[in-house]
């Protein structure tokens, strides 16, 4: 069948790439019509992906996960024709969209794979990269819907296998991001300049695009969501789950993701992932305190990051009674609270390293007298 641009384009999910999608799509001549879990005042957001169906001849689906990936096929499903051409553009593991094709595919119409590489900024200007699996005729027709809003397509191979591509590719960014973030922390640490690492990584051979995005906005604690934490963290736990299934140990990806899960746990979930670096480099300077001070190494930790000597730990029962209310106390403490909190805590920490060392009778250092 021919297809043109006066053929309706259905997106569906209005994050920051399906808004910038739908856009791009409008600007290169194309009717849109789009749909979203939660209502938006956009043109032409219709009131179920049932309408989409009814409206368009391609449908694009921008949502954030396996479940609701499969969630909407099946509610794509029960309209679908045979002149319908499902372009499934999430990041999911590759059994997702072989399901989700399946799906589709039963109702006599096409399925396309199609994540995509490319941020926010990507988004707007229409610069993202797909990496497309399937059906080479398919590809063909929605060609042009891939390229209104890309620069480039790649063409991987059968289906689920872009998938995969998307996964290993994010798991390269994701580490990139986390050895970065503790680059700056001893950089700090050892009084360097941020700016020179900045120029001594410019003429590095490790030097990359997201490199050149995030490590200025990391040093300014600048983590508008570009990519947010809780979608990296679902890519690292796909790229887990693959690992474990096929036997391969990836140590640095779990570690990733446990950085990620830590930000999760925080609130952090909506800002952009690089915000690990928030772990390393705090907003503000630490608090001096003229009676309780950590030495200066173990000012650069974070307060739960510090550990007593493993023969320190019967002192630590021994004494930890008197102050038994500050875990209760950090554990109430809000979002807000918990950075009042944790000042208390590092000097509760000083004062207990110190009569550890009293009862161990070992010296205390002449720079926390």
């Amino acid at each position: 069948m021919s297809h043109s641009k006066h053929q309706t384009i259905g997106v569906i999910g209005l994050g920051i790439i399906g808004r910038g999608v739908s856009a791009n799509l409008r600007r290169k001549g194309f009717q849109v019509f789009v749909w979203n879990r939660t209502p938006r005042p956009v043109p032409n957001f219709v009131g179920s992906p049932a309408e989409l169906v009814e409206l368009c001849d391609y449908i694009q689906i921008f949502v954030s996960d396996d479940e609701a990936l499969l969630h909407t096929v099946h509610r794509l499903s029960e309209n679908l024709l045979p002149r319908h051409i499902v372009i499934g553009n999430s990041t999911v593991a590759p059994d997702s969209m072989r399901a989700a094709a399946e799906i589709v595919e039963g109702r006599g119409a096409h399925f396309l794979e199609a994540p995509f590489t490319g941020s926010k900024v990507a988004a707007e200007k229409g610069e993202l990269v797909y990496y497309t699996g399937g059906n080479q005729e398919v590809l063909r027709q929605a060609r042009p819907i891939l390229e209104a809003s890309s620069k480039e397509i790649v063409e991987i191979g059968e289906l689920g296998q872009a998938s995969v591509i998307k996964i290993v590719t994010n798991m390269v960014t994701a580490a990139s991001v986390q050895a970065t973030a503790e680059a700056l922390a001893l950089v700090q640490a050892l009084g360097v300049p941020p700016e020179k690492f900045v120029q001594a990584m410019q003429a590095n051979a490790s030097y990359s695009t997201t490199l050149a995005m995030k490590m200025p906005k990391m040093i300014e604690r600048d983590f508008e969501p570009h990519f947010s934490v809780k979608h990296m963290l679902k890519d690292m736990q796909i790229a887990n789950q693959l690992g474990l299934s096929h036997y391969l140990d990836l140590g640095v990806t779990a570690t990733v993701r446990d950085q990620l899960l830590e930000q999760m746990q925080w609130g952090r979930g909506d800002d952009d992932f690089s915000v690990v670096a928030r772990k390393y480099l705090p907003e503000t300077e630490s608090p001096r305190y003229e009676e309780s001070q950590l030495p200066e190494q173990e000012e650069q930790a974070s307060p739960e990051g510090i550990a007593p000597a493993p023969e320190a730990a019967p002192v630590l029962a021994e004494i930890s009674s008197p102050h038994s209310d500050v875990a209760a106390t950090v554990a109430s403490a809000g979002s807000g609270g918990v950075k009042q909190a944790i000042p208390w805590r590092r000097g509760f920490l000083t004062q207990l390293l110190r009569r550890g060392r009293q009862l161990l009778k070992q010296p205390v250092s002449p720079k926390e007298g």
